[in-house]
C-alpha cells in the first residue's frame, strides 16, 4: 500500500516551472530513490512534499490524505521528516540540543528518551560528542547528526536529500548501512535523493530517474541498474 503518492504535481519558482507533472509512489516499508542530474527537480520534489515549496497543481497524498495545502509543521506532525541537503544542523547548539530540536513537536517524554538512546546506539560517535557544539563536528558527524535529528521526530516517512554529499568513501558506506538499518529495524519508509546513483540503487527497492522536472524512467532498482541508458548517464558505465 502506498504511504506517499504524488499525482501530476506541478511546482514553480515564480514563473519558472521546476516540476512538470510528476507522479511517484512510495509503498510503506520501501526505500525509493530519485536519481538525476543537478537541476532535475529532485530537491524540489522533497521540498514540495514537506510543504516548504507549495505545489501549484496536482496532489500529494500521505497515507491517503491530501497534504499539499498543509503547513510544514502539520506535515511533520503527520509523520514526515526531512534531512536537507547540506545538513543544516544548529551549529551553536550541542549534539544533544540538536536532537531535542528534532523532537520539538513531541510530548511523550519517555519515547523521546528512548529514541535519544537509540540514535546514540546507531551513531556511537554522537554519544561521545553529545555535549559538543554541532558546528565543531566533522562533515560526516554532522550528517550523522542531521539524520539522527530527523529520527527524533519518530517519522513514518524519512526524506533524505544527498546524504553522501562531500563525504569520504568510508563515511558514505557507513551512512548507507545506517539508512538500510533504519528501514529494516525501525520500519521507516525512505525516499532518498542521491547523486551517487550506484549506492542508491544498491539499497533501494525501486527508483525514478528525473530529468528537467519530469520522470523519465520508473522501475525496480535491479532493472534500473541493468538499464543501459541509466548505466551510461548516471553510473559511469
Amino acid at each position: 500500500m502506498a504511504l506517499l503518492e504524488l499525482k501530476d504535481v506541478h511546482t514553480y519558482y515564480g514563473n519558472i516551472q521546476a516540476l512538470k507533472g510528476i507522479s511517484i509512489s512510495v509503498d510503506e516499508g520501501e526505500i525509493v530513490t530519485l536519481i538525476g542530474a543537478n537541476g532535475a527537480g529532485k530537491t524540489t520534489t522533497l521540498m514540495s512534499i514537506c510543504g516548504i515549496t507549495p505545489i501549484r497543481n496536482g496532489e500529494i497524498l500521505f497515507d491517503g490524505k491530501d497534504i499539499s495545502k498543509l503547513a510544514p509543521n502539520k506535515i511533520v506532525q503527520l509523520g514526515v521528516a526531512q534531512v536537507p541537503e547540506g545538513r543544516r544542523i544548529f551549529p551553536q547548539l550541542t549534539v544533544s540540543e540538536n536532537l531535542d530540536m528534532g523532537a520539538f513537536l513531541r510530548r511523550d517524554k519517555e519515547g523521546i528518551k528512548h529514541d535519544m538512546e537509540e540514535v546514540f546506539e546507531i551513531f556511537p560517535r554522537l554519544a561521545e560528542r553529545k555535549n559538543q557544539l554541532g558546528g565543531t563536528l566533522s562533515g560526516g558527524e554532522q550528517q550523522m547528526l542531521a539524520i539522527s535529528r530527523a529520527l527524533m521526530a519518530n517519522p513514518r516517512l524519512l526524506l533524505l536529500d544527498e546524504p553522501s554529499l562531500g563525504l569520504a568513501p568510508l563515511v558514505v558506506q557507513n551512512i548507507f548501512e545506517v539508512i538500510q538499518n533504519v528501514n529494516k529495524e525501525r520500519k521507516t519508509t525512505i525516499l532518498l535523493v542521491e547523486q551517487n546513483a550506484n549506492m542508491a540503487l544498491k539499497i533501494a527497492h525501486k527508483g525514478y530517474v528525473m530529468q528537467n522536472g519530469v520522470i523519465k524512467i520508473a522501475d525496480t532498482s535491479n532493472h534500473l541498474f541493468a538499464n543501459q541508458e541509466v548505466r551510461k548517464a548516471y553510473l559511469g558505465m
